[in-house]
């Protein structure tokens, strides 16, 4: 809790209960910074307190004010986290805090919480589940998911895997004893400084816990519902404790009272290791006696007296003394410590005789050497004739080398039978190499011992080459035979590669052996050995490059190892190099890779026997039941049809229709219906039915089941496979198939009852009909009598039906049916006997029979008696007697006299020409009776396409109608109707006289204006409406615009004559038509077609634009002119003498624009200098092009290409370097075109990278070529070229004698920059080179403008000699540019 700023610990003793200990409550008060309150509290430890907070873990120890320690970790689990404060007091140690906890979940990290340090970093593996240190912190044991037990030696570092499958670990409390259970074994280890030293114990349960109290150890397991304890070897753990406690004497005494056995044994071990740390050395000799160590329990006795006999003399217990000091580090070892302990006493002498003792002269000597030893010539001799005593010539050859006795230590090394050493020494001295005794005594020894490549060495010394090479050759020591016969036997060479691949064979080292044929070009053992050594590749590139004959027979054997890899595609290639299609065949069907084959064998083999080929083996596959692959092979060779036959043979139809599906698709519906109906007739109704529905014939199911009996199947297919009533129709069958009251029951069970009763009806089965409804629907008698009765009369039995007709109520039906047949009187009767209200119905018929008869008075009659005159009206109106029609309706039914009107109007516009006459002569009749709306609107009715004229006259005779004798708005209505009509039909002069009689001017004047009367449309505006005169004149420029008049538009809008020319793409009139205007026209238009030509690619045509017409100082253009000059310095080919023209072109342009600037407001802007730089760029590179065509200015060409890339800001960088890297490398200075070319493959690859900032510039420092340029957006120079650079730089690469720098002048700077480095002065290009003009300058009137006098005069000399056109263009250029060429009497001419 909170207190005050304060955290407040106590743990009750509650809590002390449940970690079960005794201890007194303890409180402390520790300083805590407020955290809101997430603070998480782990009371599992004893002796201190966990805080969890936000990653970080704070540990406090009880009783303590002051906080222990802290440090990051997410993983806040008891099992993850160990501390271990003063649990077991160390000798030597106060206080003893460690703490173990995980960084991450494969890192431990092992805290000294003491100071404050990490001791130890431990990484795994795998995720770690559980760690925990010993008491005494020095030992941690972990385990990780994979259930591996680890211990980690803190102090060593060693960490150790010492069990597998661990399901429980624990340290036994109060000691180093680790109990453990991996499945059913239960695992101790009593001493874990020797972790492979384990006592096991089958186990048959689980191990839950670990008890130690009253002096015994039990270790708690649950088997089943039991629980079983194991008591440990409480011996075995006081030992351990024990030597923790330095108590050796008490470790030993337990020891005593122990078998031997491998834990006895390691205890052994560890006592004996401690007792000599701690110099207790009678424990120490004991435990040697224990172990059987006899030699070191007999040195510690020998070592025990002379410490008791130092301990009587000088006092303590005599471990200090010196010699007890020097036989312990000989006893380890140590023989230097025990050399400076004893001559720190002065004990010459027994250092010596240690060393004598052990055998170890050498040192011996030198102890003697170092204290001036009286005796050491003496002590040598004794050493030299026991080496030799004891037969160590080759020690006694080297010591006698050692002393200067050459020849000696050489009869030494042979009798010690060591040739190779007698020979290393010959060859480290000459005066023994010209000995040739020595030499032969000595190779014969090494050829003896069969030594071949050390004596063929010293025969090479002795510059006896050939003895050499054969024993080289002898001693299989090919390398060195090879460079000596490459020195000394030329010829010889080849036969040794040779032989070297035959040793390297046999060695089985085939792999080495393939390049050593190669250099003997024996190819076939190559390729032998190649493939020896699966090294298939090699093999392939070695076959590739021998004659197809020599590479046939091996070609199968590589494609056999790629066939057997499933690499078939390369097995492929082998085959058919090998001349094995076959076998490649082969290998595809064995593969079941049937296309591939097929593919293969149609290439290779004839159609017919690739067929029968497959049909073979199909077959062979068939009869093995092998049907899939069978299947396969026919399909490879089109023969679906044979599989789908096997398939039908083997009763397979599920394969047969999948066949037929895929390759005779539209036979599917008949192969089902025929497997239905062998099934059927099989038997087999349940696998038909599916044959039949996959046919779309459910109708064949049903009646498969009917023909069966077998009712209830067939009305479930077709219910759920036939359409809405299909399964009625079933129902109604099987009701009918039953009859009775059974029918009747099966229809009410399916709700079908009416419905059957229906169907029987309308199929005219009215027995079945009557017998349902009798039976359960008898209010359907009627409606069966009613359809009897219709059956009846359809068949001609009238008096039948009558009868019928009756019993269903419906005698009405009975008059109709006489009426429909004529027979009046039967008719009459029935009416008047059972339906009075028929008489009228009667009658009418009788009136429709006189109308046909055409005895229409009597048909008039019937009808007037029936109260039917609507019927007299429309039987008038169907026979086309209009008159009579609209007469009866006059006279009878007036009300309806305008609609009849409205109809026959209608029908005569229907009838045409035929209807017009009629609507005309109705017109005339109404204009007669004085109607002359109705007139009006009969007229504007006829409309006859095929009779313009009659249609005029009626339209007009409407118009003059309504303006004579209808008002003014009723004549203004039929005139816009009229107006409009006349129009279309082109009568143009008609429509306007009409509308001028009415006053409508602007109508009339749209009316000429259609019929492109435009006199007659101005003069009217003119007399009429003086306002319209614009419009007109309006409507004629858009007339003549849209009709293309550009040429008379001209006399009327010149602008918009020049744009309709713009527009229409005749730039050439455009052009001519807008120089007749001034200036400014004629350059915008210019520019509309310069664009026009730029956006097309025509960007010589534009510019010959402005060669033409001139280049204004417009800013509107400025964008226009850069357009030209990027075209040009993009596009190919215009590096070289040929593109003179084009640039002398565009700089020309450019002169005249950068003159026209100086005059402008332009002058001096960033717009003036950017086009004077680019004036500059095109003056380079017509100048070059110009000393392209003259052999002489080869340099003075290759000088521009190079001072252009000062500008490659302007022009394409890649394109730049590339132009100037060639030009060096043509006149020879490679250091330069090294360099620049270089530079090209890096932007090359910057331009594919699509960023400069890889690039290196260090080539180009303290000079003038720029840094940053724009990155090119697409290569300049073809991929052909590209790779040509790349060669020749490469090749150049390897030239020791090329530098990679830029040559410099007189300033110590790049010759071509005109910046020195050191100075910052900028020096004048020349005009004809871009060079800097250092000295021996010509100059030219215009400032700023020099030139180099030797380029000057050279090119001079070259105009004169080659009369050269471009070149005197260039000189006329240079004396307009720079305001006239020096002193000369040069002329152009």
């Amino acid at each position: 809790m909170f207190v005050s700023g304060f955290l407040l610990d106590t743990q009750s003793k509650n809590s002390k209960a449940a970690s079960g200990s005794a201890a007194l409550l303890q409180e402390g008060r520790v300083a805590w910074q407020g955290s809101g309150g997430n603070e998480k509290f782990f009371f599992d430890s004893e002796n201190v307190c966990m805080i969890f907070n936000a990653g970080e873990l704070t540990l406090v120890e009880y009783g303590s004010n002051e906080i222990l320690g802290s440090v990051r970790t997410e993983f806040m689990n008891p099992h993850l986290i160990s501390v271990r404060i003063n649990e077991r007091r160390q000798r030597g140690l106060e206080e003893s805090k460690r703490l173990a906890y995980l960084i991450d979940i494969k890192t431990i990290a092992a805290v000294d919480l003491v100071g404050g340090y990490n001791i130890s970093t431990i990484s795994h593996d795998s995720k770690i589940d559980w760690l925990e240190l010993n008491e005494m912190g020095h030992k941690l044991l972990f385990r990780d998911k994979k259930m591996r037990l680890q211990l980690y030696d803190i102090e060593s570092g060693a960490k150790t895997t010492i069990l597998s499958y661990c399901s429980y670990v624990q340290w036994v409390p109060g000691s180093d004893v680790v109990v453990a259970q991996n499945r059913g074994s239960l695992c101790i280890w009593y001493n874990i400084d020797a972790p492979e030293r384990v006592t096991m114990f089958p186990l048959k349960g689980d191990i839950v816990d670990l008890e130690r109290s009253n002096g015994k150890t039990e270790v708690i397991v649950t088997e089943g519902v039991n629980m079983v304890s194991y008591t440990l070897d409480e011996g075995l753990i006081e030992f351990g404790t024990a030597v923790d406690d330095g108590d050796y004497h008490r470790a030993a005494a337990f020891l005593e009272t122990l078998e031997m056995s491998t834990e006895t044994e390691a205890m052994w071990k560890t006592l004996s290791r401690l007792a000599l740390e701690a110099r207790q050395l009678h424990i120490a000799e004991r435990c040697f006696a224990a172990l059987g160590c006899v030699a070191k329990a007999h040195f510690l006795h020998e070592t025990n007296v002379i410490a008791d006999k130092a301990a009587k003399e000088h006092g303590g217990d005599g471990t200090d003394y010196y010699e007890v000091r020097a036989r312990l580090a000989m006893l380890e070892k140590n023989y230097k410590l025990a050399e400076m302990i004893f001559l720190e006493q002065n004990a010459v002498e027994e250092a010596m005789d240690m060393y004598q003792e052990l055998h170890m002269w050498d040192e011996c000597i030198m102890v003697a050497e170092a204290k001036g030893h009286p005796m050491l010539d003496k002590l040598r001799q004794a050493y030299y004739q026991w080496l030799l005593e004891t037969q160590q010539e080759e020690r006694a050859g080297e010591v006698q080398q050692h002393q200067g006795d050459h020849m000696a230590a050489i009869g030494l090394y042979l009798r010690a039978g060591l040739p190779a050493k007698a020979a290393q020494l010959a060859m480290s001295r000459d005066e023994l190499l010209v000995n040739s005794d020595v030499t032969n005594r000595i190779t014969t020894a090494l050829i003896k011992r069969e030594l071949y490549e050390q004596a063929g060495d010293l025969f090479e010394k002795t510059r006896n080459p050939q003895k050499a090479l054969e024993c080289y050759r002898k001693g299989s020591a090919f390398l060195k035979a090879v460079e000596l016969s490459r020195a000394a036997f030329p010829a010889e060479v080849m036969k040794l590669e040779e032989a070297w691949g035959d040793h390297l064979v046999q060695q089985k080292q085939l792999d080495a052996a393939i390049n050593h044929y190669i250099e003997a070009r024996c190819s076939i053992k190559a390729i032998e050995a190649a493939i020896g050594a699966r090294q298939w590749k090699k093999a392939i590139y070695i076959l590739d490059l021998q004659d197809v004959q020599t590479a046939a027979k091996y070609y199968p054997r590589i494609a056999q190892h790629y066939a057997a890899l499933q690499e078939y595609q390369i097995a492929e290639e082998l085959y058919i190099k090998g001349d094995r299609t076959k076998d490649a065949i082969d290998m595809y069907t064995q593969a079941g890779r049937w296309e591939h084959a097929h593919k293969l064998a149609t290439k290779c083999m004839r159609p017919e026997d690739v067929s029968v080929l497959y049909v073979t083996q199909a077959q062979e596959m068939e009869k093995q039941g092998r049907y899939k692959e069978a299947e396969r092979l026919y399909v490879a060779v089109d023969e679906p049809d044979l599989a789908i036959t096997m398939y039908k043979r083997g009763k397979m139809y599920g394969d047969m229709i999948r066949l037929v599906a895929k390759h005779h698709k539209d036979l599917l519906s008949d192969t089902h219906l025929h497997l239905g109906k062998e099934l059927e007739t099989e038997g087999r109704l349940q696998e038909a039915e599916y044959h039949y529905l996959e046919a779309k014939d459910w109708k064949a199911a049903v009646n498969m089941y009917r023909v069966n009996d077998m009712w209830e199947e067939a009305y479930r297919v077709a219910k759920a496979h036939g359409g809405a009533n299909s399964h009625k129709h079933v129902a109604y069958l099987w009701a009918k198939s039953l009859g009775g009251e059974a029918a009747a029951k099966l229809l009410n069970k399916f709700g079908l009852l009416e419905m059957a009763i229906d169907h029987a009806a309308h199929n005219s089965v009215f027995d079945f009909a009557f017998d349902l409804a009798r039976l359960s629907m008898k209010h359907k008698m009627p409606e069966i009598h009613f359809k009897y009765a219709t059956f009846l009369e359809d068949e001609g039995k009238f008096e039948e039906a009558e009868a019928e007709f009756v019993k269903a109520g419906k005698p009405k039906e009975a008059v109709l049916m006489y009426v429909h047949n004529q027979n009046w009187d039967a008719a009459q009767r029935v009416a008047e006997a059972h339906d009075p209200e028929s008489v009228a119905d009667v009658l009418v018929g009788q009136a429709r029979c006189a109308f046909e008869q055409k005895e229409f008075p009597r048909a008039e009659a019937f009808l007037l008696r029936a109260q039917r005159l609507e019927l007299a009206i429309k039987y008038y109106k169907e026979a086309g007697m209009w008159s009579d029609a609209l007469r009866i309706c006059k006279e009878y039914v007036p009300g309806r006299l305008e609609a009849l009107q409205e109809e026959y109007d209608r029908e005569a516009a229907k009838k045409g020409s035929r209807g017009l006459e009629g609507m005309l002569e109705q017109a005339r009749e109404w204009e007669r009776a004085g109607e002359y709306g109705r007139a009006v609107d009969c007229y504007l009715k006829v409309q006859d396409p095929s009779n313009s004229l009659l249609t005029e006259k009626c339209l007009l005779k409407a118009a003059e109608l309504a303006i004579k004798f209808l008002g003014q708005p009723h004549s203004m209505e039929v005139t816009r109707a009229v107006g409009p009509q006349l129009v279309a039909m082109r009568k143009f002069s008609a429509a306007a006289e009409l509308y001028l009689n009415l006053d409508l001017i602007r109508e009339a004047i749209d009316a000429f204006i259609e019929g492109e009367e435009w006199n007659k449309a101005k003069r009217v505006a003119k007399e009429l409406d003086p306002r319209s005169e614009e419009y007109v004149d309006q409507r004629y420029k858009e007339y003549l615009k849209n009709q293309g008049k550009v040429d008379s538009l001209v006399g009327v809008d010149v602008m918009a004559a020049l744009d309709m020319y713009a527009e229409r793409e005749q730039w050439e009139k455009c052009l001519e038509t807008a120089a007749k205007q001034n200036y400014k026209v004629l350059h915008k238009y210019v520019a509309l077609y310069a664009t026009h030509l730029i956006r097309e690619g025509s960007y010589g045509k534009a510019l010959s634009l402005y060669v033409q017409h001139g280049a204004p100082a417009n800013p509107q253009n400025f964008n226009i002119y850069k357009r030209l000059f990027v075209e040009m310095v993009n596009a190919t080919g215009m590096n070289s003498a040929e593109a003179y023209p084009s640039w002398a072109d565009l700089r020309d342009m450019l002169f005249n624009l950068c003159e026209s600037l100086v005059k402008s407001s332009e002058a001096n802007t960033p717009a003036h200098e950017e086009f004077e730089n680019i004036l500059l760029v095109c003056h380079y590179y017509a100048t070059r092009s110009a000393a392209q065509a003259v052999k002489q200015l080869d340099i003075v060409a290759a000088k521009l290409s190079i001072s252009l890339l000062r500008h490659t800001e302007l022009i394409p960088a890649d394109k730049a370097f590339y132009e100037a890297g060639t030009a060096a490398k043509a006149i020879g200075w490679e250091n330069m075109a090294f360099v620049f070319l270089n530079r090209f493959l890096d932007l090359c690859d910057a331009i594919e990278e699509g960023t400069l900032d890889a690039l290196d510039h260090s080539d180009f420092q303290d000079t003038d070529i720029p840094f940053e340029v724009p990155l090119p957006a697409q290569q300049h120079v073809a991929e052909e070229q590209r790779e040509e650079v790349r060669d020749w730089v490469l090749t150049m690469s390897m030239d020791q004698r090329l530098e990679q720098v830029l040559p410099r002048d007189e300033r110590g700077t790049y010759e071509a920059s005109l910046v020195a480095a050191s100075t910052g002065v900028r020096s004048l290009p020349c005009v004809l080179t871009g060079y800097p003009v250092l000295r021996n300058k010509v100059e030219f009137k215009r400032p700023g403008k020099e030139a180099n006098k030797d380029t000057w005069n050279k090119f001079l000399m070259a105009v004169k000699t080659s009369h050269s056109p471009s070149c005197q263009d260039v000189l006329k250029f240079v004396s307009q540019w720079c305001g006239g060429l020096p002193s000369t009497s040069f002329s152009f001419q």
